[in-house]
C-alpha cells in the first residue's frame, strides 16, 4: 500500500469513528450514563445498566482500535455489534405513532444499518490488508 493510500485510509478510519467514540461514547454514554440507562429501561432493554458507562467504554475502545490501528478488525466488529441492539431496541420506528418521531426513528434505524454495513466492509478490508495496513500499531487479529 502506498503512503498516499495509507494516509487516505487513516483519514477515513478517523472520520468513521468520530460518531462512535467522541460523540456517542464520551459525550453520550459516559457523560450522561444515567440518562442512557433510563432510556434503555423505558424501551424494555433487558440490561439497562449496560447502556450507561459500559457502552461508552465499549464505543471508545472500538473507536481507538480502528483509529490507532490496534487490532482494528476487532474494533470494527465491536462497533458493528453496538449498532445491532441500538437499531433494534432504541429506534423501533414501526411502533411509533407520531409521524415526526416515526421519521426520526426511521432515519436513525437505517443510519445504524448503514453503520453496520460500513463496519463489516472495514472489517473485511482490514483482514484483507493484513500486515499491509499502513499507519497502524498492530495488524488485524483475524487472518482468513
Amino acid at each position: 500500500m502506498s503512503d498516499a493510500a495509507g494516509l487516505i485510509l487513516l483519514l477515513g478510519r478517523i472520520l468513521f469513528v468520530i460518531n462512535f467514540g467522541p460523540v456517542a461514547g464520551v459525550r453520550g454514554h459516559l457523560a450522561h450514563g444515567k440518562d442512557s440507562q433510563d432510556y434503555a429501561r423505558s424501551t424494555g432493554f433487558a440490561l439497562p445498566y449496560l447502556a450507561g458507562w459500559p457502552t461508552g467504554v465499549w464505543l471508545v475502545a472500538g473507536s481507538l482500535s480502528i483509529a490507532l490501528g490496534i487490532w482494528p478488525d476487532v474494533g470494527a466488529l465491536m462497533l458493528g455489534a453496538f449498532v445491532v441492539p441500538a437499531a433494534w431496541y432504541f429506534h423501533r420506528f414501526w411502533e411509533v405513532e407520531d409521524p415526526m418521531q416515526r421519521r426520526m426513528g426511521s432515519l436513525l434505524f437505517y443510519r445504524n444499518l448503514s453503520f453496520l454495513g460500513a463496519s463489516l466492509v472495514i472489517f473485511g478490508a482490514f483482514v484483507a490488508l493484513g500486515d499491509g495496513l499502513r499507519y497502524s500499531i498492530t495488524g488485524p487479529l483475524f487472518d482468513f
